[in-house]
């Protein structure tokens, strides 16, 4: 299993997968950024992993580290060491009316049960001799005649018992106690408490076979009496077997609600998975231990001790960072799912820490300044504020993103300022070239040139639209073979934005012109080629026609023939389409585009879909706007259209930093349909009024995570309240109304009250309501939400939710 395929490099059409712009430079292995403490957790161990043999920093600090917890957490919280808010500790407490709906109905059993014993119920026995024959009892009476009437009564205190516990627990708050105090517990506490309350259920039960003395419960007698009633003999419990039968019976009855409370049947499965993989693995020598994750427990379940050892001393010895522990985890997990566990082993023996390193032979990225947690996959954006709007688990929590969430796409607003690149895109960029290190992301930037989202070092390919010295050109085609896929988002890109002219109709005059060129020449015509096809040029269609002789092309010529009838029709869109294409025919863009066939280095982006890339698109600089959002589009459409290309297995996230103009019909649709396809885009608007009105809903409605800036309009913040909807609230209203007196010594009162204070004597009238409300309204969103913060609302591809909510982007 040296690399499985997943680690090669692939062609990728006219060269091979490109490789870093800039080589990749530093140690062998590469160091951890020291993260200066927060002030609120001085004195306390830093959240990440410092260099090793750092002075003052006794043991492993990425071991420590890596041994810190990480509960299950709602979406958005940071989770390294989280820990649950006091106020939310204590909101999860037994409320009062929860125990008192216990021991109500608990105190009326008691009482029912003692009266059924003395025989105080009105009509106690009537139910009993309706049932059974008068000839058991005495006339009048329910004095039992002979053993059938004595029996009955016990059958009948059994029945009884059971009714009262029934309505116990279907009246009282018994789920309730039983979710607090056992189920909603990890195993194996869940379990041993739940035993617990068996075996107390037990000795009230069977109190003699564990040498009490009280009286049992009502529930191995009367089925010992029905037995009696029903063969009319008492010889039938001569038989020893049937009596340990019997008594075997009612101990599993009564363990059964027990064993499902408790998920005995659960932890014992578990268990035994555990030790068929323990056998499976052949290795006797040594015990299997559970240890800490630094002592990479799964390894040795699975008896693979000399790779956990060699990856345990690694990390003791500073060796390995947190990009290394989380590609090497992955790998386990591909190797498990594939039985090459053997192999594995042999990669880990031989490379130790820096087996299936990342093609570009990094290990990190340069000069890091996110707050990255790799084993949840999280990267801390911020910290939730603590308000009325806030619930107590996210209040003073750290915020954090991941690809659970990002796989269903980010749209973010905030004018010019507000801190969109700093707070947001940076350290997510920088989250998904970390995954992207450790095998389990593909990450595509597309920015303005200039922007500062990491050196050229921290990327694999970097491509600089319109600059001479950029090593790599741009495939307008993300390396397609079909002629209707190109066709669909090249037209995407260059009229997509346009309401006057249809994309349908230009998708088919783009597809007459590629198909019958790429049958005659084997490939895809340059853009000024294609361009001069657009108009209509007379050489360029003839040579084209003149290729397409042989008879084998008789269909692509009809395709051709019937383009070469729509020039000069109305509504034809060849001129359009000529005309925006002409944007990138242009001088500074001469050796982009796959223009210089002899020396271009095109790089395709359908090469994300196989490998875990790190790619960096700069757009044209200033002067050549209408180019960077023709070229914004095409990415974008290409992305969608390489998304869906099966075997992919890692994680695929385009950002866009500013896709004011990215935003179409169709691009909408594509972004609805990446959630199902691991992949997904970040969106960065400076204002919704960028996006044409008709899509505003749509586009809300396609990204499952929205995020507001400060500094938004109404109108972008009334897009957002829309979007997020009504919750309902209780609302106090408070009417003073005044006093009128009747009496005359009372109205004297009132008047000298009156005098002295100089108010009129009044009384309060609260009215309590609930009420439907905006989670945010647009006038919140536009002027209370503070510089350096945003509000973030969050969607998992599971379909967990977070509410929108404040976000401190500077803590």
């Amino acid at each position: 299993m040296e690399s499985d395929g997943a680690r090669d490099i692939h062609g990728t059409g006219a060269g091979p997968v490109p490789r870093p712009a800039v080589p990749p430079q530093g140690p062998a292995v590469p160091p951890r950024p020291v993260r200066a403490p927060d002030a609120a957790l001085a004195g306390a161990r830093p959240e990440y992993p410092l260099q090793p043999g750092q002075p003052g920093q006794p043991g492993s600090p990425v071991a420590d580290w890596l041994d810190d917890p990480r509960p299950a957490a709602e979406p958005g919280i940071w989770r390294h060491r989280y820990r649950l808010p006091k106020a939310a500790r204590q909101e999860q407490r037994l409320a009062p009316v929860t125990v008192v709906g216990f021991l109500v109905p608990l105190a009326a059993g008691l009482l029912l049960w003692s009266l059924w014993k003395h025989g105080s119920i009105p009509y106690q026995w009537a139910v009993l001799r309706l049932l059974t024959p008068s000839d058991w009892w005495w006339g009048g009476t329910t004095s039992p005649k002979g053993y059938q009437g004595t029996e009955a009564i016990t059958v009948a205190g059994g029945v009884f018992f059971a009714i009262v516990v029934y309505a116990m627990a279907r009246l009282g708050s018994w789920a309730d106690i039983i979710r607090h105090l056992v189920t909603g517990r990890a195993q194996p506490a869940r379990a041993l408490i739940a035993a617990l309350g068996a075996l107390a259920t037990l000795t009230l039960v069977f109190p003699s076979a564990f040498g009490l003395g009280w009286d049992p419960l009502p529930v191995q007698d009367p089925l010992f009496s029905l037995i009696v009633l029903i063969t009319g003999d008492y010889t039938v419990f001569a038989s020893r077997p049937l009596t340990y039968a019997l008594c075997a019976l009612i101990t599993l009855l009564v363990l059964w609600p027990f064993a499902r409370i408790g998920g005995w049947w659960t932890l014992v499965k578990d268990a035994v998975a555990a030790r068929e993989r323990a056998k499976s693995a052949d290795d006797t020598a040594r015990p299997v231990t559970a240890g800490k994750p630094s002592q990479w427990p799964e390894l040795r379940e699975a008896g693979q001790h000399e790779a956990a050892d060699v990856l345990t001393a690694a990390l003791r010895a500073g060796q390995m960072n947190d990009v290394d522990c989380v590609r090497i985890d992955g790998m386990w997990a591909l190797a498990r799912a594939e039985a090459r566990i053997p192999s594995f082993t042999a990669t880990i023996l031989r490379d130790g820490a820096a087996a299936w390193t990342h093609p570009s032979g990094q290990r990190d990225l340069p000069g890091r300044e996110g707050r990255h947690d790799l084993p949840a996959g999280q990267v801390r954006i911020g910290r939730w504020t603590q308000g009325d709007r806030t619930p107590l688990a996210y209040g003073g929590a750290g915020a954090a993103l991941g690809p659970e969430t990002l796989a269903t796409s980010l749209l973010a607003v905030g004018p010019a300022g507000s801190g969109k690149t700093r707070h947001l895109v940076r350290p997510v960029v920088e989250s998904l070239g970390l995954h992207a290190l450790a095998g389990r992301c593909a990450v595509v930037v597309v920015c303005a040139a200039g922007t500062p989202l990491g050196p050229d070092s921290a990327y694999d390919v970097v491509v600089r639209i319109g600059d001479p010295a950029s090593v790599y050109d741009l495939d307008p085609y993300a390396e397609s073979q079909d002629p209707d896929e190109t066709a669909a988002f090249l037209a995407e890109a260059l009229i997509g934005d346009l309401d006057t002219t249809s994309v349908t109709r230009a998708v088919t005059a783009l597809a007459q012109l590629l198909g019958p060129y790429r049958a005659a020449y084997g490939r895809f015509p340059t853009l000024p080629v294609l361009r001069e096809l657009l108009e209509g040029e007379p050489s360029a269609l003839n040579a084209l026609r003149a290729a397409l002789a042989p008879e084998e092309h008789s269909g692509m010529r009809r395709e051709l023939d019937a383009r070469a009838r729509q020039f000069g029709t109305p509504g034809d869109p060849g001129p359009m389409l000529a005309d925006r294409l002409a944007v990138l025919d242009r001088p500074v863009f001469a050796k982009f585009f796959g223009a210089d066939e002899r020396q271009a280095r095109p790089f395709s982006l359908r090469a994300v879909a196989h490998h875990p890339l790190r790619v960096r698109v700069d757009l044209p600089a200033r002067g050549h706007e209408e180019a960077a959002r023709i070229v914004t589009r095409l990415l974008l459409a290409q992305f969608g259209a390489v998304a869906s290309d099966g075997g992919r297995s890692h994680f695929a996230c385009l950002v866009l930093d500013d896709a004011s103009a990215a935003v179409t019909g169709e691009s909408v649709r594509r972004v609805q349909r990446l959630r199902s396809r691991n992949a997904g885009v970040v969106l960065v608007l400076r204002t919704v009024g960028d996006v044409p009105e008709p899509l505003h809903g749509p586009l809300y409605a396609a990204v499952g995570c929205r995020m507001a800036f400060s500094g938004v309009t109404t109108w972008d913040g009334g897009r957002f309240a829309e979007a997020w909807g009504t919750q309902w609230v209780e609302t106090k209203d408070i009417a003073q109304h005044t006093v009128f007196a009747d009496q005359p010594m009372t109205r004297l009162i009132h008047t000298l009250r009156k005098l002295v204070t100089g108010k009129t004597v009044t009384t309060e009238a609260v009215t309590v309501r609930q009420v439907e409300r905006e989670r945010w309204s647009a006038s919140e969103l536009a002027h209370a939400v503070p510089p350096g913060h945003a509000v973030l609302s969050l969607t998992t591809v599971r379909g967990e939710h977070a509410p929108p909510l404040l976000v401190d982007l500077r803590s």
